[in-house]
């Protein structure tokens, strides 16, 4: 119990420390996803998208009532048809369903994946699952939250996050869909 212990708390360091490790450069892709839920993830992507590091952006988990320009007030004319906006996304899962579904849909082999430093990895596997054939490029935001010295809210919340890739890495994608999710 012991050893299970430790591998338990060296895995949260682990996780911790990677939730904050600084981007690499981007290189390009073919497109670009963004998966809705925390600060400066959907200004990031079209940030990416203007600087033609990807063709096509997918904003993954948008609220079905929601408009590109509500997300996006001042987004250029002539990047309105190369955004999409998913809506059939209500957990990571199905952003792994949505995102590879959108991917195939539109021919695509690489995408930059954009989301928090801290749900990188769950959201990575998730999309790799669902679309193996297509390369993943990560490119981590960082919230307000890993910003700052760490609160007991922040803890928490890396704490619930390191106990979802755990379960994650050992479930199947369909466990872990919301029965509205996409696909």
């Amino acid at each position: 119990m012991v050893g299970l212990s430790t591998a338990v708390v060296c895995g949260f360091v682990w996780f911790v420390m990677d939730a904050q490790k600084a981007v690499s450069p981007i290189m390009k892709a073919d497109g670009i996803v963004a998966l809705t839920g925390g600060n400066g993830r959907v200004e990031m992507a079209l940030r990416l998208l203007k600087d033609g590091r990807g063709y096509l952006l997918l904003i993954s988990g948008v609220d079905p009532h929601t408009t590109l320009r509500d997300i996006a007030p001042g987004i250029p004319s002539a990047l309105l048809d190369r955004v999409t906006l998913g809506q059939q996304a209500t957990s990571t899962a199905g952003n792994g369903a949505e995102t590879a579904a959108w991917a195939r849909h539109n021919g695509l082999h690489s995408l930059i994946v954009v989301t928090a430093g801290y749900h990188m990895r769950r959201a990575m596997l998730m999309i790799h699952r669902a679309a193996p054939e297509i390369r993943l490029e990560a490119l981590p935001v960082q919230p307000p939250a890993m910003q700052r010295p760490y609160t007991r809210a922040t803890l928490r919340l890396l704490a619930l996050e390191y106990g979802k890739f755990l379960l994650a890495l050992i479930g199947p994608n369909w466990a872990f869909r919301h029965t509205v999710d996409a696909g």
